[in-house]
């Protein structure tokens, strides 16, 4: 056609050049039931990505909800430590099966699967998105409400895998204070929209550090700018974590499902109102 744009998915016009969307959906294994999966993305590394992938499957575990984490960063995997998990995942001839946390917790983690927890994962980017994929449809995932996708930094091969192989029901992306972080959290929005996945809100790790002393709070690494960006990409819900000692040494003790605070209530009702 004269005035085609190249763009089929916007035409209704059946021309010779057609060309339909391609579908990358990854089936589940047929034993697995898993009902909401939200992934929790962040532009760059660092900003405590999979300490919010931890602490929000704890919240919803609080509620009464069976959660799962399913651990997609597989060259920096650090899901099993935050929760203290040691043990090999184990299977059969039907599939795989996620090591139980101590709460119940449903977990996958490459780290599971390696001879020592400190091996290095050397492999290229096909074969690491090839893993992940396993990770959806080689695992028995029963009765899950809830599975939080714990994805590797940035907008490249293993973030692209998820959004197109996996049906996301939403995504939650963490960020850091510095002005930086806004540029690149507006990389991970845009990515989400070519994809079609919705956003449920936006997460400021070491947002301010509250002095034991006097209860002021400090803005250490700069100040907030959580607003500002979720108001600039209409991001409705958003949180601020504060840097706390007490998490950090509950992530290196394998005991986050301790941790005590309300930072994430907020998003923690609209993962369940969603």
């Amino acid at each position: 056609m004269s005035d085609c744009n190249h763009n089929c998915e916007s035409c209704s016009s059946s021309c010779g050049d057609r060309k339909e969307k391609n579908d990358f959906t990854v089936q589940p294994h047929e034993l697995s039931n898993i009902k909401k999966v939200i992934g929790v993305v962040s532009g760059k590394g660092g900003v405590g990505k999979s300490l919010v992938t931890s602490l929000l499957a704890v919240s919803m575990n609080r509620r009464g909800y069976h959660t799962a984490i399913l651990d997609a960063d597989i060259t920096g995997p650090s899901i099993p430590k935050a929760f203290g998990l040691h043990e090999k995942a184990k299977g059969n001839e039907m599939g795989l099966f996620p090591v139980k946390s101590k709460t119940g917790i449903d977990v996958m983690s490459i780290n599971l699967l390696l001879g020592n927890e400190t091996d290095p994962v050397v492999w290229r980017g096909p074969i690491i998105a090839g893993t992940v994929k396993q990770f959806w449809s080689d695992v028995i995932w029963s009765d899950v409400d809830y599975m939080f996708v714990d994805m590797p930094p940035g907008t490249g091969d293993v973030p692209l895998t998820v959004f197109q192989s996996i049906p996301l029901d939403g995504i939650i992306i963490v960020t850091s204070p510095q002005e930086l972080v806004s540029m690149i959290v507006g990389k991970a929005v845009k990515m989400a929209s070519m994809m079609n996945v919705p956003i449920l809100g936006l997460i400021e790790n070491m947002s301010y550090f509250v002095c034991p002393d006097c209860n002021t709070q400090y803005p250490i690494f700069g100040e907030s700018h959580v607003e500002e960006v979720a108001g600039r990409y209409g991001i409705n819900a958003f949180a601020k974590l504060p840097i706390n000692p007490k998490l950090a040494a509950a992530c290196d003790k394998g005991m986050i499902e301790l941790f005590e605070g309300d930072w994430l209530d907020a998003l923690a009702d609209i993962l369940e109102n969603n």
